[in-house]
């Protein structure tokens, strides 16, 4: 048992390196990849706006759960006019970001896993290292700035969507009174709050971004190497946005 442990824990360190070497080698190039702004525009837009319908339609169902049970909750106190604070604190700081990783792993890192995984299947990768064109600079680096540059923004649109929700529900089902509904949302919230809700937002992005390319780019050409690598994107994806997400929240409290 104890060498299965050594065996794994070995590995897992191993594979951290990898990936950040991998990290290191992207940021060597980044440079000159962004001279190419073109590129890492229609990035953002296959990663970012793509996912818009689904970051959209969790916010609004996540808010209107969160103003049913912040409700519930707060009328025990009888304190429901501060629903807006609990739900707009609950969704810029943690639910937001978090949310947002999960689904952008989901549906944005695997496409990007997958379609590198094809590129290495089919050469077109290989190919490029033949004509002298360095794969990473013209192809993954545009994809992992795009992926990166869309994660906050979806974030900001998954909470704002979030709040409307919760409107919704707390103040046009439940009769919470709209004006402090949105008052002591404003008073409740500070900036503080927000660069919370915006830095966890950019490190996701950055985890899963990260992830999603470095597993495309070494997957097994095979359809069944890119189909483990498009798995392994979304477990690790999972695991690793959790895992940060507790260390974030602890840093800032």
């Amino acid at each position: 048992m104890f060498k299965e442990l050594s065996r794994s824990l070995i590995n897992a360190l191993v594979s951290l390196g990898a990936v950040v070497r991998f990290l290191l080698r992207m940021l060597g190039v980044t440079p000159g990849a962004l001279l190419r702004f073109d590129l890492i525009v229609q990035q953002v837009f296959n990663s970012g706006a793509l996912s818009l319908v689904i970051i959209m339609l969790a916010g609004l169902f996540v808010g209107m759960v969160l103003g049913l049970q912040g409700f519930t909750l707060l009328e025990r106190f009888g304190s429901e006019e501060s629903l807006g604070v609990a739900a707009a604190v609950g969704l810029v700081k943690e639910l937001g970001p978090v949310i947002t990783a999960l689904l952008f792993a989901g549906r944005a890192g695997t496409a990007l896993a997958s379609e590198l995984g094809l590129m290495r299947a089919t050469d077109q990768l290989s190919a490029m290292e033949m004509m002298a064109v360095d794969p990473i600079k013209r192809v993954v680096v545009p994809r992992f700035l795009g992926g990166v540059i869309a994660m906050p923004l979806l974030a900001a649109i998954f909470s704002v969507i979030g709040l409307y929700g919760a409107q919704l529900v707390g103040v046009q089902i439940m009769g919470v009174d709209s004006g402090s509904f949105w008052s002591q949302m404003r008073a409740g919230v500070d900036l503080r709050d927000i660069k919370e809700g915006v830095v966890k937002s950019l490190i996701f992005g950055v985890a899963c971004s990260l992830i999603a390319v470095y597993e495309g780019y070494h997957a097994t050409p095979t359809a069944a190497g890119v189909g483990r690598a498009t798995t392994r994107t979304v477990v690790t994806s999972a695991v690793v946005v959790l895992f940060l997400d507790y260390l974030l929240t602890s840093a800032f409290l």
